[in-house]
């Protein structure tokens, strides 16, 4: 075994002066996932909603109508609300008209028009209404504006509901607007929570970083196993065939060394885009057994690509094609996964998707959740490896 260490350590001596390894492992994959992490995760990462409203209050102060423009609309996050005197000036901002009496105004997504006489209407059996005039141009925030309404009105006829339900109960009037508002305040037994995008999503600048990631750890694994068909090639491997080195050894110190190169080279990538790009990998152990799950992937794959090529450049040229097709097939560019159907399942007959869909679950769930992939990129390492032993050790010899 010592001497396997000793071969591995030559290896990773001569790639640390080899200039196109630095390329390969560190320069490029860097440079690849800052780009299309500003790029793209920026404008995925840093949108918040934000919208403007006008709201007309021809209720003059209503309590009811005054409920919904302070209490619902003032207290949503990016919602900033500008006050006009009547409809018209309201339509007008909505179709873009510049406000002279809003600094910097221009338009508004929509307006909302409290008609005069809503709070009566609403503690009395009349019909009532909130008008939404929307913004053609902001179809996604106008929509907002016609959910919102939609939300408080449909809370406005469970409080009916619930008031002649009491009046009957207690046959007799009661005050409406105390009840509605006792109402309001109650807060519902069921509440909704979504986890889904915490789960299953990684944010643009950890996406591109991890796939750079793992899409480069496959050429810089290969690289480790071409090394040995190069070797054969000058005439250097003839001279460790002659020391008294088993084949076995020979192949351990050139698995090492590649997986070694790998290993450092994916160690410092995660390092630096987590400070430099702002990624977040998640739990570092989570990260740190992916790495080293679909880094035996990587050699397996690679051992058996130069098992069946004849030459250095043979090698290069059928791993070069295989990396690039596994890398666009598991995601590392964008995700098939959004497609749905059978085309969002390819992913998985990738090492790289496994990878991927790893750590997309490890950054909302349990450390647990790469107990699956890292087995399966295991598993996968183990079979290509144990495959490509047999015509490597037969191959050894000049």
């Amino acid at each position: 075994m010592r001497a396997a260490w000793l071969i591995a350590r030559k290896d990773l001596v001569q790639r640390v002066r080899n200039r196109s390894v630095w390329l390969t492992a560190l320069v490029i994959p860097l440079a690849l996932a800052l780009i299309f992490g500003f790029i793209f995760g920026s404008t995925q990462d840093d949108y918040e909603f934000s919208a403007r409203y006008a709201v007309v209050d021809l209720d003059d102060g209503g309590p009811v109508g005054e409920l919904f423009i302070e209490g619902i609309l003032g207290q949503i996050p990016g919602v900033e609300l500008v006050r006009v005197d009547t409809v018209a000036r309201a339509r007008a901002l909505a179709e873009g008209d510049p406000n002279p009496y809003v600094t910097g105004s221009d338009e508004v997504a929509a307006a909302f028009v409290i008609p005069a006489g809503f709070s009566d209407d609403v503690q009395s059996e009349r019909p009532v209404e909130i008008q939404v005039i929307q913004n053609s141009q902001a179809e996604i925030e106008a929509s907002y504006a016609a959910a919102i309404a939609q939300g408080y009105a449909s809370e406005l006829t469970s409080v009916r509901i619930v008031t002649a339900t009491f009046e009957e109960l207690v046959g007799g009037p009661v005050d409406r607007l105390v009840v509605g508002v006792q109402v309001l305040e109650t807060p519902s037994p069921v509440t909704i929570e979504d986890v889904s995008a915490d789960v299953r999503q990684l944010d643009g600048s950890t996406f591109y970083a991890a796939g750079m990631t793992v899409f480069f750890l496959f050429f810089t694994v290969h690289l480790g196993f071409v090394n040995l068909l190069q070797e054969r090639y000058d005439g250097t491997l003839t001279r460790l065939l002659a020391a008294p080195i088993s084949r076995a050894s020979i192949l351990a110190g050139k698995a090492i060394g590649a997986v070694a190169t790998a290993l450092i080279s994916a160690t410092v990538l995660v390092v630096v885009t987590s400070y430099v790009a702002d990624a977040d990998w998640g739990d570092p152990l989570g990260v740190a057994i992916l790495v080293v799950a679909v880094t035996v992937a990587a050699a397996g794959i690679a051992a058996l690509v130069s098992s069946v090529a004849r030459t250095a450049e043979q090698a290069t040229i059928y791993a070069s094609n295989i990396s690039t097709v596994l890398g666009l097939l598991g995601g590392t560019f964008f995700s098939l996964e959004f497609v749905g159907g059978w085309i969002g399942r390819l992913q998985f007959l990738s090492p790289h998707g496994w990878f991927m869909d790893g750590l997309a679950d490890l950054a909302g769930g349990e450390l647990g959740v790469v107990v699956l992939p890292a087995v399966v990129l295991v598993a996968l390492g183990a079979v290509a490896g144990g495959i490509a032993m047999g015509p490597l050790r037969r191959g050894l010899a000049p």
